[in-house]
């Protein structure tokens, strides 16, 4: 898979980390691009979050090493949290106080001393909270919670910023606003290192890397990730039927022998078949279940195809 042309501004070989006799990070090495979105993708509990916390210099690794904006984490943790931002996803900053007041704070905690006044200003217009500037931060509502959060990470005009599952918990307009800050961070040159669990947020980043049980299983653009030979196996296609009864056709092609997987995607199922399995055989299957007003068209795989498939291969093994 591709690791990208420009300079790595995130570097880990082996990188481990022990809990007693649990390994929750299982010897992970990869390299991230200055300037790009870097999208950390698993499952709960498969150690996106401590690998995070390690290459924050909050947790020290157990064995291996890595380098954060040229700064080792195990040696140097301290320049590493300054050369850093971290949103992570709850909201963990000061409740009682002001949305300027928390932001006065950590700028002082970085000691920006004569820089505030100019930082503020800068990260209040990008991120668009000028006018709640005097509100308690606990009274914001979940999308602009999470712009402070992000206006904090920022104060200190970090090269690289590690948001962690960042836009959990709130509405699609307030996901949306918040992804066309990070675009225009990432435009500015800013390194992003983003875990999510939403795939059109994964589609997305520019390079993904999928972690499973500790494992770093598979990396590479969304492109790379999709023509994976396991997604789509040699002599089978993709195909999305639209029906008016798009369940009833879901649970009738799930009982069929030629279906490999099958999914709704859209008010659309995706079938996964063999290429010698017709449309004509599929449609005989969907009229014989009553189902009617049938179009087929070929699709790709998706992002969800692609991790529930790896998900499942690994289950498995």
């Amino acid at each position: 898979m591709s690791e990208g042309q420009s300079e790595p501004v995130i570097k880990m070989e082996e990188l481990t980390r022990q809990f007693g006799d649990f390994t929750a990070v299982d010897h992970v090495s990869l390299s991230v691009s200055r300037g790009s979105i870097f999208g950390f993708l698993g499952p709960n509990g498969s150690g996106k979050s401590t690998c995070i916390r390690m290459l924050c210099g909050l947790l020290k690794p157990t064995s291996g090493a890595a380098l954060v904006a040229g700064h080792d984490v195990t040696k140097s943790p301290e320049q590493v949290k300054r050369s850093i931002g971290y949103m992570n996803q709850g909201f963990s900053l000061y409740r009682d106080l002001t949305v300027e007041e928390n932001l006065d704070f950590f700028g002082g905690i970085y000691g920006l001393g004569k820089k505030l006044k100019e930082r503020k200003d800068t990260v209040v217009d990008l991120v668009g909270i000028r006018n709640y500037l005097g509100r308690r931060s606990g009274q914001l509502s979940g999308g602009w919670k999470q712009r402070l959060a992000l206006s904090v990470a920022l104060i200190h005009d970090p090269d690289v910023i590690f948001l962690d599952e960042p836009t959990a918990g709130i509405d699609p307009v307030a996901r949306r606003g918040l992804w066309d800050l990070l675009f225009a961070l990432a435009g500015q040159g800013k390194t992003l290192f983003v875990t999510t669990h939403y795939m059109d947020e994964a589609e997305r980043c520019n390079e993904i890397a999928y972690i499973y049980l500790s494992k770093l299983m598979v990396r590479g653009t969304p492109a790379e990730l999709k023509a994976l030979p396991e997604v789509t196996p040699n002599g089978t296609r993709r195909i999305s039927i639209a029906t008016d009864r798009a369940p009833a056709a879901l649970m009738a092609l799930k009982k069929q022998n030629f279906t490999r997987d099958a999914t709704l995607v859209e008010s659309e199922v995706h079938l996964l078949l063999p290429k010698e399995t017709s449309n004509e055989i599929v449609e005989s299957v969907l009229k014989e279940a009553g189902v009617g007003k049938i179009g087929i068209r070929f699709v790709e795989p998706s992002l969800e195809d692609v991790f529930v498939t790896l998900t499942r291969s690994l289950a498995q093994t």
